[in-house]
Parts: C-alpha cells; sequence; structure tokens
C-alpha cells in the first residue's frame, strides 16, 4: 500500500479521547475518529455516512513536538432566555439561576505531528484531491485549530515508515545539541512496528468511529504501539520550517 504524508501543526489542537459533559479532554497525539472525520469533511460526506469507507486506512504517528497541555476555562448559557439555556435530560431547560455552566476544555499547545496514512491508492487519490481542495475546511480536533500550512506534504509514498524516519523534515520545539547525530522522536503504531522494541508501550484506546451520526454516535477499540526512535538529526527543519516542508512537499515522493 502507498500512503499520504500529512503534517498536523498550529497554535493549538485537541484530540478528544473521552470527552464527556463539562470536561473536553485531549488525548496526547492525533486520534483516529477525529482524522477520519477531518477526511470525511474534506470529501463532503454527511455524518450520517458510512464509515466502513476508511477501514482500510493505517496510521502512523510521528511526534515532532508534544505540545504543552492548556485548560480554557468556559461557561456556556449564562444569560439566555430561560427556553434559550442548556437542554437538560428530561427535554427541558436548565432555569434561569442555575444556567451558566462551567466547563473546562483542554489542548495541546504548539504541538506537531507527522503522519503517514496508508491504505489502497483509489482510495488515497480521493483524499489527496479532497485535502487539496476540501469541501469543509479541515481542522485539528476543534474548529477553533486551525492547521497550519501545508497539511498534505506528499501522495503516492511507496515506503512511508522510511519515509517518516530518513526524509520527512523534522520540527522539533528545540534545536538538537551541537554534535549530536541522533534524536529520540516519539512514534505511534496500529500495528506492532519493524524490529518492536523491549519498551514499546501496548495500550487501548476507543476512538475507532462505527458512526458519526449526532443522535447516535458510537466508538470501537484499537491497539497501539508507543515507541521512540533515533532519527538524524539533519531533518531538523529548523526554527521557522516552513520553507523546508514546502521544499519536500514540492519533491517527488522516493
Amino acid at each position: 500500500m502507498n500512503a499520504l504524508i500529512l503534517r498536523l501543526a498550529g497554535p493549538l489542537q485537541s484530540w478528544g479521547e473521552r470527552s464527556a459533559f463539562n470536561t473536553r479532554d485531549t488525548a496526547p497525539f492525533p486520534t483516529r475518529s477525529a482524522l477520519i472525520g477531518m477526511l470525511a469533511a474534506a470529501e463532503g460526506r454527511s455524518r450520517y455516512a458510512d464509515l466502513d469507507h476508511y477501514a482500510p486506512l493505517e496510521v502512523t504517528v510521528r511526534i515532532d513536538r508534544p505540545g504543552n497541555r492548556l485548560i480554557d476555562f468556559h461557561t456556556v448559557g449564562g444569560g439566555l432566555p430561560a427556553a434559550h439555556t442548556v437542554p437538560t435530560s428530561e427535554g427541558g431547560h436548565r432555569p434561569a439561576d442555575a444556567a451558566t455552566m462551567v466547563t473546562r476544555r483542554h489542548y495541546l499547545a504548539d504541538a506537531a505531528f507527522t503522519i503517514a496514512l496508508a491504505g489502497p491508492d483509489p482510495l488515497l487519490e480521493r483524499l489527496a484531491a479532497a485535502l487539496e481542495r476540501p469541501a469543509w475546511a479541515p481542522y485539528l480536533g476543534r474548529r477553533s485549530c486551525v492547521p497550519d500550512e501545508p497539511l498534505l506534504l506528499r501522495d503516492n509514498v511507496t515506503d512511508p515508515l522510511t519515509e517518516l524516519r530518513t526524509a520527512v523534515p523534522l520540527c522539533l520545539a528545540r534545536p538538537p545539541a551541537s554534535g549530536q547525530s541522533t534524536v529520540r522522536v516519539g512514534f505511534v503504531w496500529e500495528s506492532p512496528p519493524p524490529g518492536l522494541a523491549a519498551d514499546a508501550q501496548l495500550y487501548e484506546v476507543t476512538d475507532v468511529p462505527t458512526s458519526f451520526a449526532p443522535d447516535n454516535r458510537s466508538y470501537s477499540a484499537r491497539r497501539l504501539w508507543r515507541t521512540d526512535e533515533d532519527l538524524p538529526t539533519d531533518l531538523y527543519a529548523g526554527r521557522n520550517p516552513a520553507e523546508r516542508l514546502i521544499d519536500y512537499a514540492l519533491r517527488q515522493s522516493t
């Protein structure tokens, strides 16, 4: 299978994993449900559309910058007429003296992730075209989280794992130390990676969407492996990486 290489970076990102009610969390890296939601939006698909369309995709995440956790304090529902306050589970609305709800929304600030999205060629061709001219604007987990450019770095990549390890520019939080030849970078894998290290972390997340329907959202679980890889410091893209990223995006796939 070939792959697309995406770069997900911006001032804020938020990848809800267990979000509910007044606390809106974020996972430490992009979730599969958020990525599929972004692709479906780019293709202009309805929230009620079948998601089997995306089942063949395999996602590998390179964590260039993990970002810093930020919690934003919000209030919801205050100062509204009684008929427009926050709905209750019984079908009514909260009374005026209890209308205001406090919510805490979690974000990753200044994070950057490089994604290899592998799958069948016809599907990848459609997705690449949709990301270049999206029906609805992509965002990084929440509508307020606008992605940096370029989003789609390259399509038709024949060896995505080698590409992530040896070719895609690295957007690190700080420059490598002088004389340093390699830098440790986190990876998240949906399948056991080649040469799986003994210290690899295995865990389970519930972020595979089976329905995005507003009245019937549902998700299933998947296994993930987390490793740290030694990448060459030559990949470091500098403090202002845009030029090097664009240059990479314009070059032909290896």
